[in-house]
């Protein structure tokens, strides 16, 4: 008798503990398949960090395969889910295509950037969701600061050295926080950059920063901010975004080079496309995390609405909190359903939260009580290490090297503007020449008028699926054509950017 096969898709938080647990609850019993665009799990926490260059890119990295050797790894991403076949079907890194059935599918797919209906916003802005995301703001803050060096101009210098956050969540406010000290390191070195002065804002609608968190954590992380020289305004967001700077929703204009998008995130639009009931892009879930009228499938994470027990009618929030924990309880239940163990309810008690803020400081509540300065930064640390599932020696000895080497900023161009668009099929796949979304001519970086590493003009993107990696399109894709004022590409020129007219990124004008 051949052995069950459970699939699940998607490796973030979710996906990942409910492999490494089913993985040892089944003991070879059932073939357990995980499907993913990267061969790695990333510890999103830990992205400022390597944006800001204490860290370097692979520390924040797990092997899939190295940590789970008992699954089966499928690189790729889901296209469709059919669920009367019991069939996911996926399109391979090379654009091939593929089909694995199922006994029972874990649906993990996490989710991607949330956009809004602000002009120029996915022309011009980058998101923060992804590994080729940070080591582009990486290249691209150290380019700016360079730049701005280099030129007689002080408006322009102005320009370059005003870096614009939106959103003062938990990623938001630690990569305005990191990115403060990383440009004032950068500038406090160089004795041919005196009197430049790196300036970072960072803006809400919210009325302050880190608003779902504890008020005495928000003032503390509040603080810290503006002591350091961040600029925070409250209440205020961006109104456009162009080329040259941002108009926000007071009226003022801010030449800027930089726009780093950090509002929150969205359910993956695959979870949707299942035709089920869904909680705001959503899927519904019972406590136990399975899809009503659908006893096969299991959903987890930020894709999945899962009832909060502790509050009577409300959800859990999409936190990697949460997700880590459901993918705990989703693993056992799968099990479960097989007659190994009983089920279990998703119930979670609320032990804290910590902010990484940068050098000593932190902001964190472990078990309730508050903490500040270097006692948090010291519980902030000790807390990632100790959730981290790999790499915990080598994260700690590049903060040892960093307490006690100047950091290195250089820029090394491996990932290009053009390449990880706001609006990208896969914030965690930097896009080829030649793919939906992203295609420069290889002649690379940005075009001429754009010497500052800000998007091209016309640049739009794909529309945000955590679940999609790079490759060709899709077979059932809808074709993709260059807006009327592109050239079609020639046969030794990879095309431009082309803009997606298969759909709308329409989202409620509210930061998460």
């Amino acid at each position: 008798m051949s052995r069950p096969r459970i699939v699940i898709v998607g490796a973030g938080f979710a996906g990942y503990r409910t492999a490494r647990t089913l993985s040892r609850l089944a003991r070879g019993r059932a073939e357990i398949v995980l499907l993913n665009p990267t061969d790695y799990f990333l510890y999103l926490p830990l992205l400022p960090q390597v944006a800001a260059g204490i860290l370097e890119p692979r520390r924040v990295t797990v092997s899939l395969s190295g940590t789970l050797p008992h699954v089966k790894l499928v690189l790729g991403e889901s296209d469709r889910i059919d669920l009367d076949a019991r069939q996911v079907h996926y399109t391979g890194p090379e654009g091939e295509g593929g089909t694995l059935d199922y006994d029972r599918l874990v649906l993990a797919a996490g989710s991607v950037n949330k956009l809004l209906p602000i002009p120029g916003v996915a022309e011009h802005a980058h998101g923060f969701r992804g590994l080729p995301e940070a080591l582009y703001l990486r290249d691209h803050v150290t380019r700016q600061v360079e730049l701005a060096a280099a030129t007689d101009d002080p408006g322009r210098c102005a320009a370059r050295c005003t870096f614009v956050v939106v959103g003062a969540g938990y990623t938001g406010t630690e990569v305005a926080a990191h990115g403060q000290l990383f440009t004032d390191a950068q500038v406090a070195r160089h004795p041919m950059r005196t009197g430049m002065r790196p300036r970072w804002m960072l803006l809400d609608i919210a009325d302050r920063v880190l608003p779902e968190l504890d008020e005495r954590l928000s003032r503390t992380a509040d603080t810290v901010l503006r002591e350091r020289g961040v600029d925070v305004r409250m209440g205020t967001s961006v109104k456009e975004a162009t080329r040259d700077g941002v108009l926000l929703t007071d009226g003022e204009f801010v030449d800027t080079r930089t726009l780093v998008w950090c509002v929150g995130v969205r359910p993956d639009p695959l979870a949707e496309s299942l035709g089920l009931p869904m909680e705001r892009g959503r899927l519904l879930v019972d406590p136990h995390l399975q899809v009503p009228g659908r006893p096969e499938v299991f959903a987890c994470g930020d894709a999945a609405a899962v009832p909060d027990l502790e509050k009577p009618g409300s959800y859990t929030p999409m936190t990697a909190q949460h997700a880590w924990r459901q993918g705990k309880v989703c693993a056992h239940n799968v099990a479960a359903s097989f007659g190994d163990g009983e089920r279990r309810a998703y119930r979670h008690k609320d032990m804290g939260f910590v902010v990484d803020l940068g050098g000593v400081k932190a902001a964190a509540n472990p078990l309730g009580v508050n903490l500040s300065g270097p006692a948090a930064g010291a519980v902030t640390r000790g807390y990632h290490l100790a959730a981290m599932p790999g790499n915990r020696v080598r994260v700690a000895a590049d903060w040892l090297l960093d307490a006690v080497l100047p950091r290195q900023a250089v820029q090394l161009g491996l990932v290009r503007s053009w390449s990880v668009p706001l609006d990208t099929a896969s914030p965690e796949l930097a896009r080829m020449p030649g793919e939906p979304g992203g295609g420069q001519p290889s002649g690379d970086e940005p075009a001429k008028e754009q010497s500052g590493g800000e998007p091209a003009k016309e640049q739009p993107g794909a529309e945000p699926d955590r679940s999609r990696p790079g490759g060709e399109p899709a077979k059932d894709r809808p074709a993709v054509t260059p807006p009327p004022d592109q050239p079609p590409p020639g046969p030794d020129v990879a095309p431009g950017p082309v803009k997606r007219t298969d759909r709308t990124t329409k989202e409620t004008h509210e930061h998460r």
